[in-house]
C-alpha cells in the first residue's frame, strides 16, 4: 500500500510541471477607441496562442525581446486578417506598431493600432477570430466613445459585434437599422399575423383598428423596454406558450362572442405585452449601449406600429369586401377562421411546450 501511494504521488510530481506551464486562460483583450478622425485599438493575446500558431515550442521564449522583435512582423501577419474593423460597412486598413509590448505578468504580448477614419462613423463592425485552433477561446471586447463603454465577448458562435456610436450619425445608423427589424417583426411573424387575422374577423371601424393597432404596440413597448432593461427577464420557454395560448384565446372569444362589451383591444393589449417580452431575447443578444438601446427600442416599436396598421387595414380591406358580398359569408368566414385560428394556436402550444426547438 505505501509503494501504491509513492507511486501515485511520483506521477502527481511528473504531472505538475506540465499542468502549470499549460495554457489555462483561453482568452484576448481588445480595448478600442473611438477618437476625433482615428480609433486606437490594443490587443493583448497569451503567449501560448501565439507560440502554437508560430510553432515555437518552449512558450516562454515569447517573453524575450531578442526573440519577439524578430518575429513582430510574422505576428502581424498572423493576426491581421483575424481582426477587421469597418465603419459604415466600409473596411479600415489596420496600421501596427513595429513591435509588440511584452508583459511578463500577464504572459502575454500587447499590440497597438489605429485606423484612420474619413469621418465620424455611425456604425462599427467588428469581427474577431484571433485563434481558431481552439474552439472555446474567446475575445473580449471593450468599446470606448466618449465617457460611454461598451462590452461584449467573441468567439466561435458569434464572432462579430456591430456598435451603434453616440452621434447623429449613430443615431441615424440606429434608426435606419431598427425600424425596417420592427416592420420585419410583424410580415414575418406567423403567430402575431394570425392573432391579427383573429381580431379582425368580426369587423370594426376605423376607429377601433386603430386603437387595436396602438394597444398592441402600446404594451409591447412597456415590455420591450422592461426586458431590455433587464427589469423584467421571463425565460423563453414561458413566454413563448403564452403567445400561443394568447392565439387560442382570440380564435375563442370571436366564437363565444354574443353581441356583449368588445374586448379585442384589451385581448390585443396583452398580447402585445406578451410579445414585447419574447422580442426583447433579439435586443438582448446585440449588447447595445444604454444610449443605442433607447434609440433602438424607439425604432423598433416605431416600425411594429407602421407595420402593423398597414397589415390591419390590409386584412379588414380583405374581410370587409367578403362581408358586404354576403352577410352570410361574412359569418361563415369569421366561424371557419375562428376555428383556424384555435387549432394554429393549440399547435404552437403544443410545439413550444413539448418540441421547443
Amino acid at each position: 500500500m505505501v509503494r501504491f501511494i509513492a507511486a501515485l504521488l511520483c506521477v502527481a510530481a511528473l504531472l505538475l510541471p506540465s499542468r502549470a506551464s499549460a495554457h489555462q486562460v483561453p482568452f484576448t483583450y481588445l480595448d478600442v477607441h473611438v477618437d476625433q478622425g482615428v480609433l486606437n485599438a490594443t490587443l493583448v493575446a497569451h503567449i501560448a496562442d501565439l507560440a502554437n500558431d508560430l510553432k515555437i515550442a518552449r512558450i516562454e521564449e515569447l517573453l524575450k525581446p531578442d526573440v519577439v522583435n524578430p518575429r513582430a512582423s510574422a505576428m502581424t501577419a498572423l493576426l491581421t486578417p483575424r481582426l477587421t474593423i469597418a465603419a459604415d460597412g466600409r473596411p479600415l486598413a489596420p496600421i501596427w506598431s513595429p513591435t509588440p509590448e511584452i508583459l511578463p505578468d500577464r504572459q502575454s504580448l500587447r499590440f497597438t493600432m489605429h485606423y484612420e477614419l474619413a469621418a465620424a462613423p455611425g456604425t462599427l463592425q467588428i469581427h474577431a477570430l484571433m485563434f481558431p485552433y481552439d474552439p472555446s477561446h474567446q475575445t473580449f471586447l471593450n468599446i470606448y466613445d466618449g465617457d460611454a463603454l461598451t462590452q461584449a465577448i467573441l468567439d466561435r458562435g458569434r464572432s462579430t459585434f456591430e456598435y451603434f456610436a453616440g452621434t447623429r450619425q449613430g443615431v441615424w445608423a440606429v434608426v435606419r437599422t431598427f425600424v425596417p427589424s420592427g416592420l420585419r417583426h410583424i410580415v414575418a411573424g406567423p403567430d402575431h399575423l394570425l392573432f391579427l387575422v383573429g381580431l379582425l374577423l368580426l369587423g370594426g371601424s376605423t376607429r377601433q383598428l386603430v386603437l387595436l393597432a396602438s394597444s398592441f404596440t402600446a404594451a409591447h413597448a412597456i415590455t420591450l423596454s422592461l426586458a431590455s432593461l433587464h427589469i423584467v427577464n421571463p425565460p423563453s420557454r414561458v413566454v413563448e406558450p403564452a403567445i400561443a395560448l394568447g392565439i387560442v384565446y382570440v380564435g375563442a372569444d370571436n366564437l363565444l362572442a354574443q353581441g356583449g362589451r368588445d374586448m379585442r383591444v384589451w385581448i390585443a393589449f396583452a398580447f402585445g405585452a406578451i410579445h414585447g417580452l419574447g422580442f426583447a431575447s433579439v435586443l438582448n443578444e446585440m449588447n447595445l449601449s444604454r444610449r443605442a438601446l433607447g434609440w433602438a427600442l424607439f425604432s423598433i416599436n416605431t416600425g411594429i406600429e407602421v407595420g402593423q396598421l398597414l397589415a390591419v387595414f390590409a386584412m379588414a380591406w380583405v374581410l370587409g369586401a367578403v362581408r358586404s358580398r354576403s352577410e352570410h359569408l361574412g359569418r361563415q368566414v369569421a366561424f371557419a377562421g375562428s376555428v383556424v385560428v384555435i387549432v394554429a394556436g393549440a399547435f404552437w402550444f403544443v410545439q413550444r411546450v413539448f418540441f421547443p426547438a
